[in-house]
């Protein structure tokens, strides 16, 4: 039994089957990064994994134990599952440890001391304690979204979804964010991403999916998937990736 298994999970918005049968088993401390064109159904399955869309087929489950269809405890999930979007979120009425330490205060009911207490010791990590009472709007968008991260990783998750979490952000500022991720990586975080970064999926993941109409057309190791590609769509897909310059 894996810890993420995701059975035959269709996701329909009107006419539009975004996702079709997806199964895909995620093991505990493994990176899996899924790939592919946009509208291929990335964005779609990571929110179904944190219920943030209900899914029409089969059944999501986290270490045994459906988390997917009616009768779910959605806020008991999202203890277990944290998610990082493109865009960062960040309540701009807050400072920087207020948005980091919320969740923690309302829905870990830790104390404010304690809160904040683990709260800067994370800030931290990221460089960032000199910025816990500044306000959002005063950061760039690299420290906004390395905040962002952190106020995920603030509620303890077991498994964390990132979302194309450089999509956004200019060049220059990508490296940094994704510096997070690799420690992440590198301290055996359970983390499932969505990304058009292939040279940084290359070198973190654990597994890479490749997506295309929504359905998992290959997926492997990454030196297989970018080395060695089994399937044309796949390769062609990966040759516009190398032909743009980002590979």
């Amino acid at each position: 039994m894996a810890f993420l298994e995701i059975d035959h999970v269709d996701k329909i918005f009107g006419t539009n089957h975004v996702l079709k049968a997806i199964s895909l088993d995620v093991e505990q401390h493994q990176v899996v990064t899924l790939i592919g064109g946009s509208g291929s159904g990335k964005s779609t399955l990571l929110r179904c994994v944190n219920a943030l869309e209900e899914v029409d087929g089969g059944e999501i489950r986290l270490d045994g134990d459906r988390v997917s269809g009616r009768g779910v405890d959605v806020d008991a999930l999202r203890r277990e599952v944290g998610i990082v979007f493109q865009s960062f979120n960040l309540f701009p009425h807050m400072t920087v440890l207020q948005n980091v330490t919320l969740a923690p205060i309302k829905v870990l009911r830790l104390t404010r001391g304690l809160a904040e207490e683990r709260g800067i010791a994370l800030l931290k990590r990221i460089g960032l304690d000199a910025k816990a009472n500044e306000y959002p709007d005063r950061l760039s968008g690299g420290q906004q979204q390395r905040v962002a991260i952190v106020r995920a990783m603030a509620m303890e998750p077991r498994l964390l979804l990132l979302d194309e979490i450089t999509s956004a952000l200019d060049p220059e500022l990508v490296a940094e964010v994704l510096n997070i991720v690799r420690d992440l990586a590198e301290q055996g975080m359970t983390m499932m991403l969505a990304t058009h970064e292939m040279s940084f999926a290359r070198e973190v993941s654990s597994k890479v999916c490749f997506l295309h109409e929504g359905v998992i057309h290959e997926e492997g190791p990454p030196e297989q998937i970018f080395g060695n590609p089994q399937k044309e769509r796949t390769r062609a897909f990966l040759q516009r990736i190398i032909d743009a310059g980002r590979l």
